[in-house]
């Protein structure tokens, strides 16, 4: 460093460095999380379940197996919560409604990780 370089022009290199990667890293892990979008198409993931239940429940015969079919919509009832719960800290992402998104070229279709998380083919 040349002697005759003032010590606020060092001074002010330093603060705007530290700017500069205090921007970046706000960028990388606050900002651009925090745009992207995951949209579940609840209605699909319901539709399906219902027709799963309505089928089981159609195909039993015996009084057990329609108190399976009943446990299986209750847990059903319970595990989708937690699973919706799950999806955000996953995709590290807002995750909305299907129906409250029109579209773009950044919105994740989540649907299919609900459908596993649910037990859903």
């Amino acid at each position: 460093m040349n002697s005759q370089t003032p010590r606020y022009v060092v001074a002010f290199g330093a603060i705007a460095l530290l700017v500069a990667a205090s921007l970046a890293a706000y960028d990388r892990w606050i900002l651009r999380p925090a745009l992207a979008i995951g949209a579940v198409d609840l209605s699909e993931i319901y539709r399906a379940k219902e027709a799963q239940f309505t089928q089981l429940l159609v195909a039993t015969g015996s009084e057990q197996e329609r108190e399976e079919a009943l446990k299986m919509a209750r847990a059903f009832s319970q595990r989708l919560p937690v699973a919706l719960d799950e999806l955000p800290r996953e995709c590290g992402c807002l995750v909305v409604l299907r129906t409250a998104v029109i579209g773009g070229p950044h919105v994740l279709n989540l649907t299919p990780a609900l459908r596993q998380k649910v037990g859903l083919p």
